[in-house]
């Protein structure tokens, strides 16, 4: 083979030789069904990436990149499962990485991973189970307003705002967070096992910590970000492929979320109170985590 045909067949080669791929979906905000204003996380938004990602061609794992400072359990969950039955269904390996945190049910979101990563200043953890409110019946009393309930079943009213709070319902809502509670540690031991470093009632009691913490008690397996990880893990060419885009540019730009699918002619959503109250429920869960 002479020289110039040496020179033309090289190239050729190094281009076919295609870089891996691990697609990346980003998990961000509080999980629920609507949060109005704010970004949320739900299994019907989610799916279709995470399908996707596991669809794509040669992909050497899957990414998880997270950021929630938690909400339903029941969405938490929802997702964990597809990712995992999809994970064994495709022989494909999950990363999770956590941005600023992965907390409550952001960290089960975590847990779908098959190695879990954060940066040293994240919050993680929070294995707890939270229900808070407000009592509003002196406010109604001083304002004058007459509290008017009409119900078929004796605890239809549990845990009435505006009626004075019943101990029997405190009672009942502690049951109901137990058996909930007991799920996500039944689910951080089939996890993380005898990768845990401390004890469960350390690790259970709703207490985060940083990601240099949580390394130390073996909720994560390490300290990095996606592209670092990725590329020691799979080479310098790793191609990260990002999946989904979060809704469209007006939406990002706006700052509407994607649940916020109904607007007037003046970009205003109809039912701006309803917004307004899961916007401040959102923040709310964010500032527990000094966020």
């Amino acid at each position: 083979m002479d020289k110039d045909t040496l020179l033309r067949f090289v190239p050729f080669v190094g281009k076919s030789r295609q870089a891996p791929i691990v697609p990346v979906v980003r998990l961000v905000g509080p999980i629920g069904v609507n949060f109005g204003f704010q970004r949320s996380i739900s299994f019907a938004g989610v799916v279709a990436p995470i399908e996707q990602a596991f669809k794509v061609k040669g992909a050497k794992a899957v990414a998880l990149v997270i950021n929630s400072p938690g909400g339903s359990p029941v969405q938490s969950t929802l997702i964990y499962k597809r990712i995992r039955a999809l994970s064994e269904e495709n022989g494909v390996p999950v990363f999770a990485f956590a941005e600023d945190a992965a907390a409550s049910g952001g960290y089960l979101l975590a847990l779908a991973g098959d190695e879990i990563y954060a940066d040293a200043s994240s919050v993680v953890g929070s294995i707890g189970v939270i229900s808070a409110g407000f009592g509003f019946t002196e406010l109604i009393a001083k304002i004058g307003v007459e509290r008017r309930v009409y119900s078929a079943g004796e605890r239809k009213s549990t845990l009435d705002a505006f009626m004075p709070e019943d101990p029997e319902d405190v009672a009942r809502l502690k049951v109901l967070q137990q058996d909930i509670h007991k799920v996500f540690k039944e689910l951080v031991r089939e996890r993380r096992g005898d990768l845990l470093t401390e004890s469960e009632d350390k690790l259970f009691s709703g207490e985060f910590w940083t990601g240099i913490q949580a390394e130390k008690l073996g909720l994560i397996d390490g300290l990095g970000d996606v592209r670092s990880v990725m590329r020691s893990r799979f080479g310098e060419k790793v191609k990260l492929k990002v999946i989904g885009g979060g809704g469209s540019w007006l939406r990002r730009r706006s700052g509407f979320g994607d649940n916020l699918l109904s607007q007037t002619g003046f970009g205003l959503p109809r039912d701006w109170s309803s917004d307004l109250l899961a916007t401040l429920e959102a923040r709310l869960l964010w500032s527990r985590f000094g966020l």
